[in-house]
C-alpha cells in the first residue's frame, strides 16, 4: 500500500497539472457514473493529501476522496491521451495531462462534512505543516498494544505504512513489540522528527530513503532500493550483521534487528 509521501506527491503533481481549470472527467468502468457526469466540466480547485487519502477539490465545495489500498494507481498520460483502460474508474483529462485510476479501495463524491468526518478519524500527518504531534504522543499513552502496531494505525499517525515503521523504530532502537504507553516523551519527539524529515523527503524525492548517506557511502540518488533502507525486508543488519528477525504484528510482517532493537522486558 503507498505511503504517505506517495499520496502528497500525487496531490502536488495534480494541482499541478489540472488546479485552477476546467476538466473532463468521466467513468470508463461505469462504477463513478453518475459521479463524473455532475463534475465533467467543472474546475478542479486543487489537490490535497492527509495521510494516506486524497481529495481532488472540484468548484462548488464538491470533493473526489480516494483511497488507493493495496492494488490503487494512477496512470498519468500526456495529452491527447489513449483510450483508457476499461478498469479506469475515474479520468480526469486537462490541458495537458489526462490520469486513470484503477484498483482503488474508495472512489466517492463527498459533501464538505463528509470529507471532515474523514479527517477527523485520522491522527496527525507528520507532512502536514499543521500536524499535532501531541495528538499522537497522547494516543499512544492511552493504548498497551506494540509500539509497531500503534504506529500503523492511521488513528494515532497518519501515512504511515510498513516502511516507515519498521525504520524508525530501527532508528531509534526500539522494538517493534515495545508497549505503546512504554514510549517515552524524549523517544517520542525523536520518532516524529525523523518521520517529518523522512516523508517530506519523500514527497520531493518520490522514493523512501531511509539510511544515512554516510553510512551507505553514497549519496541517496544512487542508492539501490534495498541500499535505501535498514532493516525493511532485510535478511541481516547493515550496523551489527545480526539477523534480522522477521514476524507478525497484527497481521503485518514486522522487522527487528534484536541486538540494536533490545526486546522490552516484561514488568512484574
Amino acid at each position: 500500500m503507498p505511503e504517505g509521501h506517495t499520496i502528497h506527491r500525487l496531490a502536488r503533481d495534480h494541482t499541478s497539472w489540472f488546479g485552477g481549470t476546467p476538466v473532463r472527467v468521466s467513468s470508463p468502468q461505469g462504477r463513478f457514473l453518475e459521479a463524473a457526469a455532475l463534475l465533467d466540466g467543472q474546475v478542479l480547485e486543487r489537490a490535497d493529501a492527509y495521510g494516506k487519502h486524497l481529495f481532488h477539490h472540484y468548484d462548488g465545495g464538491q470533493t473526489v476522496h480516494i483511497h488507493l489500498g493495496l492494488f490503487g494507481r494512477f496512470f498519468t498520460h500526456d495529452s491527447p491521451a489513449p483510450e483508457p483502460r476499461e478498469t479506469a474508474r475515474y479520468r480526469v483529462v486537462g490541458a495537458e495531462r489526462t490520469v486513470d485510476l484503477v484498483g482503488a479501495t474508495a472512489c466517492a463524491l463527498l459533501a464538505p462534512d463528509e470529507v471532515d468526518a474523514i479527517i477527523a478519524r485520522l491522527g496527525p500527518d507528520p507532512i502536514r505543516k499543521d500536524a499535532e504531534p501531541e495528538l499522537a504522543w497522547n494516543a499512544l499513552q492511552r493504548r498497551r498494544i506494540p509500539i509497531g502496531q500503534a504506529l500503523m494505525d492511521q488513528r494515532v499517525v497518519s501515512g504511515i505504512g510498513n516502511v516507515y515503521r519498521a525504520e524508525v523504530l530501527f532508528v531509534h532502537g526500539i522494538h517493534p513489540e515495545t508497549p505503546s504507553n512504554r514510549i517515552t516523551r524524549e523517544q517520542w519527539d525523536a520518532m516524529w522528527g525523523t518521520l517529518v524529515s523522512w516523508l517530506r523527503r519523500g514527497v520531493r524525492e518520490r522514493r523512501i530513503v531511509t539510511v544515512d548517506p554516510k553510512e551507505a557511502g553514497k549519496p541517496r540518488s544512487r542508492m539501490t532500493r534495498e541500499e535505501a533502507t535498514y532493516v525493511y525486508r532485510s535478511e541481516r543488519c547493515p550496523r551489527c550483521d545480526t539477523e534480522v528477525r522477521r514476524f507478525d504484528l497484527a497481521n503485518r510482517w514486522a522487522y527487528a534487528c534484536e541486538s540494536c532493537q533490545p526486546r522490552p522486558r516484561r514488568r512484574r
